[in-house]
């Protein structure tokens, strides 16, 4: 199998593993508990998470786990909204299904949320923020990079035009961590999205990031875990996972970019060069260094994939948690609406080898062949 869905999740890695397991075995106590055996378990979640905080620059405090991405987002767009009278959202029209979704939900409630749109290279243009904030803004939810393009978006303006204007900004920075360097001591957002298997943790571990006095409401009521912040017993195995997955991707942030990048520059030279009617999606250079989004005209998307799956290679359309749903990309239909359904994205890990690239280029163009008979 060559993978190349890797913004879709990663694989735990063996050091990962290794750390979780005594937590699944002999470990196994409840952090809440006052006798020593479950007690001792809330110093091993202060460790994983002082190694989450050291990744984005935070302090420990600052960092609230939560079950996954999903999570962490709309924990952090209702913190905002319920510490206001304010009843105006602006996000993205290429934000992450789980902004998005719980927007539209809100717009249900009474709220107005102002989805600022894309240019044609997936950028978002700074002077349409500024312009729709008003005296009635709760909170401006923006994404750092995008899953589908890998476009980044100027997080450290964005941030300015927010502080500027007196706005919380929330960042959903899922696709960022591990792979773009942050530092929330100099980029100033009120909150921050992550998740574990995105940089080779588990799947069900994510975390928040909220900035110290930042206006804060639970989204879950529960005992007093995470200061009273986040009900619910502490997932031990998988938080002790996120903390050695953080440690690792801080180490190893300068290797991956060394490594990803001429891979995926090679994969996508090769595509765009050989196979006809191709074209990219996304800012050439403003983007994620394994991430390419390629559009191949006349071609449906879910048909390539389908026929690349037989040569036992993992790509996809576009966002995992939408791959059951019938519509089109709506981050390319924002972008380019005719490539819509003519997109794959290919997403690469430090894995790829040139080899591999080889053994991709040759399928698709045997698997274009096919679908253009």
């Amino acid at each position: 199998m060559i993978y190349l869905d890797h913004n879709s999740t990663t694989p735990v890695h063996p050091e990962v593993l290794e750390a979780m397991m005594p937590y699944f075995g002999t470990e196994w106590g409840n952090p809440s508990s006052t006798y020593r055996f479950g007690a001792k378990l809330k110093g091993v979640i202060e460790t994983a998470r002082a190694e989450v905080a050291k990744l984005i620059g935070a302090q420990s405090r600052e960092i609230l786990f939560t079950s996954c991405a999903t999570e962490s987002n709309n924990t952090a767009i209702h913190a905002a909204i319920t510490t206001t009278d304010k009843r105006h959202i602006i996000t993205s029209m290429v934000e992450h299904s789980s902004v998005l979704n719980y927007c539209r939900a809100l717009e249900g409630r009474g709220y107005r949320v102002t989805y600022l749109p894309v240019d044609p290279e997936g950028l978002l243009i700074l002077t349409d923020l500024d312009n729709a904030i008003t005296d009635q803004t709760a909170v401006v939810s923006l994404m750092w990079a995008n899953n589908e393009t890998g476009v980044l978006f100027p997080v450290n303006e964005i941030a300015k035009v927010c502080r500027s204007r007196g706005v919380l900004f929330h960042c959903d920075a899922v696709q960022a961590v591990g792979k773009v360097d942050i530092d929330v001591r100099t980029t100033e957002v009120d909150y921050l999205s992550l998740t574990g298997h995105k940089l080779h943790a588990p799947k069900g571990i994510g975390a928040l990031y909220v900035r110290r006095k930042a206006p804060f409401k639970p989204l879950i009521y529960g005992g007093h875990q995470e200061r009273m912040l986040r009900g619910g017993t502490e997932n031990v195995p998988l938080i002790v996972g996120l903390g050695k997955a953080a440690e690792m991707a801080r180490k190893h942030l300068a290797d991956f970019n060394t490594q990803v990048r001429p891979m995926r520059d090679a994969l996508e030279h090769s595509i765009l060069t050989s196979v006809p009617n191709t074209e990219l999606n996304g800012h050439v250079s403003q983007r994620l260094t394994n991430t390419t989004n390629i559009t191949f005209r006349g071609i449906e998307s879910e048909s390539l994939l389908i026929l690349l799956d037989h040569y036992s290679i993992c790509a996809s359309s576009g966002s995992a948690c939408l791959a059951d749903s019938e519509d089109p990309s709506h981050v390319i239909n924002a972008m380019k609406p005719y490539a819509s359904r003519h997109a794959v994205r290919f997403s690469l890990g430090t894995d790829i080898t040139k080899h591999n690239v080889d053994t991709v280029v040759r399928a698709v163009k045997e698997a274009i062949e096919k679908l253009s008979i």
